[in-house]
């Protein structure tokens, strides 16, 4: 049985559609086997959001020809797309697949075997007119599904290689979301998050909405969650916020880019809303759902970013009652505007900047955390680790964690929290939720 490994560089849209690849696979006769060890044939699907993941795609290029010296090397995504010619330079990679061609690499080429010279299949972007595969998994313990709902963008945002990448906004079926649904939930699946680009887009060219789907997947027979994976605030209507805080299938989550909090780099972003516009829908939120997770994007070091725009940022999240925050560096990116804009924020103050809101991402989490204890929760629990403890997720996107011996993978537990970190709460199982 010929062996393939499959990795993922980047967000949880990439890592979905790796597992479409991967089950391609495994229909065509292949076995999967854990990435860095010897395989057949070896596929990297790849960001590019940063140049830092840029250079983690070549890193992982290396380390797949080092452990398959014969293997072939196929590598895909953003990066692909983006820059197919500086891969092509690299003597390990043999294939080259673009968005378009990422679904249909088999119908390609034919066999897959090693090339004399590294092959391209890259369409100009303005071409990708299919949707790729839609349903995937994030895990082998079946525990939640990643369903790709919409795909590629209309935003012009001056820092975002995305729509470059990716091509224009569009969106799969309601038909086709409700079904692959249903053959995830046959599968053993408890939860489904829906995975796009811009998911708040969703059915916009088609006379649909979000909230259309919405409503059709949470009368699924067997679905026990359904999460929204991201939302730009100004697509997070009333309408959805009332949704999903009436309707008990829904997870109570948002995560919500923001970026930064000040206005001048706002407006340089690009983005679509003010910091005041922002703050009121997360206020909006909180009022209909005191207890959602609400988790947020951030960008430091932006061009033009000055000490006192970064305070603004501090004050501004520092006062917002949200759960969490993801916070990336700014790095400028070949083909878009920001590139060329002037007053460039240096590196090392970049990085100072990133690890101070970190530390405040780190309390603002450890608060959300702290305010469940004394509590008790219903938490999705995935597969144990060394450390003798299994860990899931509340449907406010807490992270929970009890001895493994407690409750088994795939199980909706209970649980009385009795303690909190910034990493994650703790406590003792109370009771197993039927299904």
């Amino acid at each position: 049985m010929p062996t393939v490994s499959l990795t993922t560089l980047g967000c949880k849209l990439n890592s979905a559609e790796t597992s479409s690849l991967g089950k391609e696979f495994l229909t065509r006769g292949y076995r999967l086997v854990e990435f860095g060890t010897p395989a057949d044939i070896a596929v990297i699907n790849t960001c590019s959001v940063t140049e830092r993941a840029d250079r983690e795609c070549r890193q992982l290029i290396r380390r797949a020809r080092r452990a398959s010296p014969d293997g072939v090397l196929i590598v895909t995504g953003c990066y692909a797309q983006l820059n197919p010619d500086r891969l092509a330079e690299m003597k390990e990679v043999d294939y080259v697949f673009g968005a378009k061609e990422k679904s249909s690499l088999f119908s390609l080429i034919g066999p897959l075997e090693r090339a004399l010279y590294p092959r391209v299949f890259v369409s100009p972007i303005d071409q990708v007119d299919n949707f790729g595969p839609a349903a995937s998994t994030d895990a082998a313990d079946r525990t939640r599904a990643f369903l790709k709902v919409q795909d590629g963008c209309d935003y012009r945002c001056s820092f975002c290689t995305i729509p470059l990448a990716r091509g224009a906004s569009r969106s799969q079926s309601i038909d086709a979301c409700t079904d692959q649904a249903r053959t995830l939930i046959a599968r053993g699946y408890r939860e489904i998050v829906l995975t796009g680009v811009n998911v708040g887009d969703y059915g916009s060219k088609d006379g649909n909405s979000l909230l259309d789907l919405l409503g059709t997947l949470v009368r699924v027979e067997g679905l026990d969650r359904l999460r929204i994976s991201s939302i730009e605030p100004n697509l997070l209507t009333d309408a959805i916020i009332d949704f999903v805080a009436s309707e008990p299938v829904m997870c109570r989550h948002f995560h919500i880019p923001l970026q930064s909090g000040s206005d001048d780099i706002l407006r340089r972003m690009r983005r679509r809303y003010t910091a005041a516009q922002y703050a009121e829908r997360i206020h909006a939120v909180q009022e209909r759902i005191p207890e959602c997770g609400i988790g947020v994007d951030v960008i430091t070091g932006f061009p033009g970013e000055t000490d006192a725009h970064f305070a603004e940022t501090i004050a501004f999240l520092q006062n917002l009652p949200v759960s969490y925050l993801h916070v990336f560096t700014y790095s400028e990116r070949p083909h878009t505007p920001a590139a060329s804009f002037g007053s460039p924020v240096p590196p090392a103050v970049r990085r100072r900047r990133t690890t101070r809101l970190r530390l405040v991402g780190m309390k603002k989490r450890r608060a959300f955390h702290e305010g469940l204890v004394d509590s008790t929760v219903q938490v999705l629990f995935e597969s144990s680790n060394e450390t003798g403890l299994r860990r899931g997720f509340t449907g406010t996107y807490a992270r929970v964690a009890v001895p493994a011996d407690a409750t088994g993978a795939n199980s909706v537990v209970n649980v009385f929290i009795t303690g909190a970190d910034d990493e994650q709460c703790t406590g003792r199982v109370v009771q197993e939720v039927e299904a």
